[in-house]
């Protein structure tokens, strides 16, 4: 079994990493700010013009060709020094995949190659509601036909980038009568429809560069070519097309816990009491090598649901693995990185709170840890089944 990463892969790992030690450590606490939003969309444009916005994209619509295993690694460079740019990084890429594999010829040559290539800073999927968060067969949001155009009627909560997003992947009923789950279906809506608003953004505890909106549609019409994929299919679109948002949020985490991990290290070889530097400590040594060891273990089982994901392996099990692990471990290892600098790592002087806020909502969003553990259950008994 082969660990190193190919020559093509470490480039553009080691590319990522000079980027966000140019780019985006130096603003990560900046952007958080209202003011920052300029240089928050300028950063993304950057990203796109490296290909990042597209790494596993058919070059064909503009897209890097990289795979997947090279889309996690940036993921996790870039994560360590903003998550707020790497979730919008993670969804862009992963509306791309959607689109090119479920899309029609003309709404792949029309929406892809504008993400890629930055055209539109971000897109977003309009997926949960209100009643419908862990469980989206849930929907109230409706789409009616009306002649050769669709209407959708709903309010979409907890949007990520919707302020920014150039287009939405939307999902509704269109057959009120089905069962739960089997009358959705899905449609592209850009975001300068006049039946698109979008609501105020949320007031967050951590990644606040990257908005979290609420999307309403009143009378939206689209034409029913804006629909994507097959009409009441939507469902299976949101649980099987969805599950490789979970290998970003994965990498992220891993990003952002090892970015943490990292500095209080750095830390405990500068800061002295008891008239020795605190790394002679044991008890703090211990405490770094079991996180480290975490995040190693986390690092392993994100790199593999990406490679079977690349291979065309089933991978379902493995993403929801890797992104329980790793957001778990993540969380963990910022509170041990604030635990080793004590006092100092509560303050805004240093980057550990940050990374302590961000790391938190990664065990709720794209599926909460709860939900990947019924996943993965459910995956074990079909093996057996």
């Amino acid at each position: 079994m082969e660990f190193g990463l190919s020559e093509e892969q470490a480039l553009i790992q080691e590319t990522a990493r000079r980027f966000t030690d140019s780019e985006l450590a130096p603003v990560a606490s900046l952007i958080e700010e209202p003011s920052g939003r300029d240089t928050y969309l300028k950063n993304l444009k950057g990203l796109a013009d490296l290909g990042f916005m597209g790494l596993n994209i058919d070059a064909t619509f503009g897209g890097s060709e990289a795979g997947v295993i090279p889309f996690s690694l940036a993921i996790t460079e870039v994560a360590k020094a903003c998550a707020s740019t790497a979730v919008a990084m993670s969804v862009n890429n992963l509306v791309g995949e959607v689109v090119q594999s479920i899309g029609t010829d003309q709404q792949k040559k029309y929406y892809i190659p504008k993400l890629c290539s930055g055209e539109f800073s971000c897109a977003s999927f309009c997926l949960s509601e209100t009643v419908a968060g862990s469980d989206p067969s849930r929907l109230a949001t409706q789409a009616k036909k009306d002649g050769n155009e669709w209407v959708i009627n709903g309010t979409k909560m907890w949007i990520s980038s919707a302020e920014y997003a150039g287009f939405f992947v939307v999902w509704a009923v269109t057959d009120p009568t089905a069962k739960p789950g089997k009358g959705i279906s899905c449609f592209l809506v850009e975001a300068n429809n006049p039946g698109v608003s979008i609501g105020p953004a949320e007031t967050k505890m951590g990644q606040k560069a990257s908005s979290t909106n609420s999307v309403i549609f009143e009378e939206c019409r689209v034409k029913h070519d804006a629909m994507l994929g097959e009409e009441n299919a939507g469902f299976k679109i949101a649980v099987s097309e969805l599950v490789g948002g979970r290998i970003g949020i994965a990498s992220l985490a891993l990003g952002i816990g090892t970015a943490a991990i990292d500095f209080a290290r750095q830390y405990t070889t500068e800061r002295e009491q008891f008239g020795q530097k605190i790394s002679n400590f044991q008890g703090l040594q211990f405490m770094m090598a079991d996180t480290y060891t975490e995040l190693e273990a986390a690092k392993l089982l994100v790199l593999n649901a990406a490679w079977k994901k690349e291979n065309n392996h089933p991978y379902m099990k493995n993403a929801s693995m890797a992104k329980l692990f790793c957001t778990e471990a993540a969380n963990k290892a910022c509170y041990t990185a604030l635990q080793l600098m004590g006092g100092a790592g509560y303050t805004s002087d240093y980057p550990l709170e940050r990374f302590a806020r961000d790391a938190r909502v990664t065990t709720i969003y794209e599926g909460t840890s709860e939900i990947q553990r019924v996943i993965i259950a459910r995956e074990l008994l079909k093996e057996i089944a």
